[in-house]
């Protein structure tokens, strides 16, 4: 369910409560709303006052001319309470509620007061932003509510802004009006008890005059309703840019202390942000690059990005940073260059990072972008330029502004480092219609961006399918035949009771043989050396049960030994496959380079569930591990496409499965060499309903 602010961007009456000469943000933001164009009334309310700002200032709402539709509540948070109750009486509609210590952290009476505010305005049907934030700006409707007047005044544009950090805002918001960026709605949502990132992004996608959406998220309290609006923004192909923070543990916990939210699982979050078009920034500064190249409203139908510059150390570093990036720079076609040719230094020749050398006027430097555009590895076009700080001079980009009225690709401008731009700049900027990016690694971040939205945008998301799995299926045969069906095969492999029976089996499968002790105690065997491999008579067999008995006596006399699992030895590269309900974003399935190495390297990439071949391709291709399917150093080349297959087959199994099972790992999978198909050497399903024992299978974990 989404609830709309509306009422806070389109209030025909205001109250500033706490009104007062010395109190700063009140007073600024009176200021704001004089002084730059707000069409409705403004009323101070401070029940110490008779005046204020050289206006009548009233006691409460009852003493108002008429009823405020919104509130602006600038008091300490033990007063909240009382001003929302007393609005309510008088037909208040919507409130802004600045102070903290309402709902934050752990204190239970700030934890109370927060409690009863959302209760209040609940029964009361007021629609609350905040509280804990800095306000906001509705910059059509001139609803400028927040206490900085230098970013009140640009006229309106296509971006809409929300930031749980208040003070983020504001500077964000500046520096991205210093470099041209124009605003919707710029909101600061605090610690969101009323409305939340959900909200507003739903109110953004039905928004005409919103083209993009940017978000600065510290976490995210109703995420079911979060994707269903980011779900409605990729159908409504309006871009979703963010920076969330929660990288690290610290600042998950920070988060969660100041503001109440859940930082969330951060892979998880990377794959909802894959799934569902967000484009994820490393920085502000990289929010802002990326926003100013969508701020064109171009999106390009590949990946290939043809550059043109006037500098061979440009090149060198578009190469270097292009490598970590991963910028597809495809070549120029030969009559590309052969058009190029006759346009640059004869000692010059032309590629992809283009050096032109100087061109000889703009005429010649549009030439030339106009071969690359004309290329049909070209998706994009990116010229080295940078604005003038002082008087630009806009006929001479005449030639410039005339490519962009013959081709539907994107255009943009990049320099190699930061510098100021004037307020001529911006106009050049306006007028030619090339947004200029900043620092050559944001450009190709922002370009990245790009590529990867013009991939997905307008895609509508499926909801998931419900689960039909049944217990039965879960259980010994069946469970191995249900993961050999999918892809996930089992080496071969039988049970014993003890170390005799554990012998003949070894016997009927052939040597050599992997031995495991199955003790439920220990989930995973080879902390505890529970695993033996290589075992090649049955002599062996016998002795090795006998071992493994003993090393897990010695960790726990009293731990209940059930049997013994004897596999075939196979060999091929490691890899690890799990699918688990992540809390926040859930189903989700894990690729990565498997046994211990998944742990000491982290190398491996998340998806939300259900992924078909196309997804897990593209989640292989960025483990480092991959070179190892290729065949390293001489190994023959790994079965690629029986590994593909497995996972897109263990994350259906998991999802038909999920109400039943809470997690699903094969550690490792070994996939063996090219046409010999894949083998689930341990395979860990958890219950549900008991995360700690495991099901009992053919292959009973590691």
């Amino acid at each position: 369910m989404f609830r709309s602010p509306k009422p806070i961007f389109s209030a025909s009456t205001i109250a500033i409560v706490g009104a007062s000469e010395r109190a700063k943000w009140p007073k600024t933001i009176w200021q704001n709303l004089k002084n730059n164009g707000y069409a409705g009334k403004v009323y101070p309310i401070n029940p110490r006052r008779d005046e204020v700002y050289g206006v009548p200032c009233y006691h409460d709402f009852g003493s108002l001319p008429e009823p405020a539709d919104l509130a602006l509540v600038i008091v300490p948070a033990a007063a909240v309470q009382g001003v929302i109750e007393d609005g309510a009486k008088h037909g208040l509609k919507a409130a802004t509620v600045y102070a903290g210590y309402l709902g934050e952290g752990t204190d239970p009476e700030i934890v109370g007061r927060g409690a009863a505010l959302k209760e209040l305005c609940q029964d009361a049907g007021i629609t609350l932003a905040g509280p804990n934030c800095m306000g906001g700006m509705a910059f059509k409707e001139k609803i400028f509510a927040y206490p900085n007047g230098g970013i009140c005044k640009p006229s309106p544009g296509p971006v809409a802004a929300v930031f749980q950090s208040g003070g983020t805002l504001q500077f964000w918001v500046q520096s991205a009006q210093s470099r041209g960026l124009r605003f919707s709605y710029a909101m600061s949502s605090g610690n969101e008890i009323g409305l939340d990132l959900a909200d507003y992004i739903n109110f953004f996608v039905e928004d005409p005059a919103t083209r993009i959406i940017v978000l600065f998220i510290e976490g995210t309290r109703r995420p079911e309703e979060f994707m269903r609006a980011c779900a409605r923004a990729l159908k409504a192909s309006k871009p979703i840019i963010v920076l969330k923070t929660g990288r690290t543990q610290r600042a998950r916990e920070s988060a969660l202390s100041h503001t109440g939210a859940i930082g969330g699982d951060w892979q998880a979050f990377e794959a909802l942000c894959e799934r569902y078009g967000i484009i994820h920034c490393p920085s502000l500064d990289d929010m802002m690059e990326t926003a100013l190249a969508f701020s064109q409203g171009r999106l390009p139908a590949g990946s290939g990005i043809g550059f043109v510059t006037t500098s061979g150390g440009t090149v060198d570093l578009l190469h270097d940073y292009g490598e970590v990036e991963g910028t597809s720079m495809p070549e120029f076609q030969p009559e590309t260059v052969a058009r190029m040719q006759p346009l640059v230094p004869k000692q010059m020749t032309p590629g992809n990072p283009l050096d032109s050398g100087i061109p000889a006027g703009n005429d010649v430097l549009a030439e030339l972008c106009q071969a690359a555009l004309d290329d049909p590895a070209t998706d994009i076009l990116a010229v080295a330029g940078q604005i003038s700080a002082g008087r630009a001079d806009i006929e001479a980009g005449a030639p410039m502004k005339a490519l962009l009225d013959r081709t539907t690709k994107p255009v943009i401008g990049f320099g190699r480092m930061r510098y100021n731009v004037g307020e001529d700049g911006i106009a050049y900027q306006d007028e030619i219609g090339i947004p200029y990016l900043q620092g050559l690694p944001e450009t190709l971040r922002a370009l990245g961006g790009l590529v990867f939205y013009g991939a997905r945008a307008g895609r509508e998301i499926a909801a998931l399918p419900a689960p039909t799995g049944t217990p039965e299926n879960l259980e010994n045969d069946a469970f191995a035949d249900l993961l050999a069906a999918n892809g996930v095969t089992l080496p071969k492999a039988a049970l014993a009771d003890d170390g005799d029976g554990a012998a003949e089996a070894a016997v009927g499968i052939g040597f050599p043989v992997a031995l495991k002790v199955l003790a439920p105690a220990f989930s995973h065997k080879t902390e505890v050396g529970g695993v033996l491999l290589g075992l090649s008579s049955a002599d062996e067999v016998a002795a090795g049960a006998a071992t493994l008995a003993g090393r897990i006596r010695a960790a726990d006399a009293t731990a209940e030994i059930t049997g013994y699992l004897v596999q075939e030895m196979v060999s091929g590269v490691e890899m690890i496959v799990g699918a688990r309900d992540d809390a926040l974003y859930g189903p989700v399935i894990l690729v990565g380079t498997g046994g211990v190495m998944v742990e000491l390297m982290g190398d491996a990439a998340m998806r939300l569930l259900p992924v078909d071949e196309h997804d897990v391709k593209a989640m292989i291709a960025g483990l480092k591990g991959k070179e190892l399917l290729a065949g390293f150093r001489g190994a023959p080349p790994a079965d690629f496409d029986a590994l593909v297959a497995a996972v897109v087959g263990l994350g259906r199994v998991y999802l038909d499965h999920r109400h039943l099972l809470a997690d699903l790992e094969v550690n490792p999978l070994i996939v063996r060499e090219r046409g010999a198909g894949v083998a689930a050497v341990d395979v860990r399903p958890v219950k549900r309903q008991d995360q700690a024992a495991q099901l009992k299978t053919a292959s009973q974990g590691d």
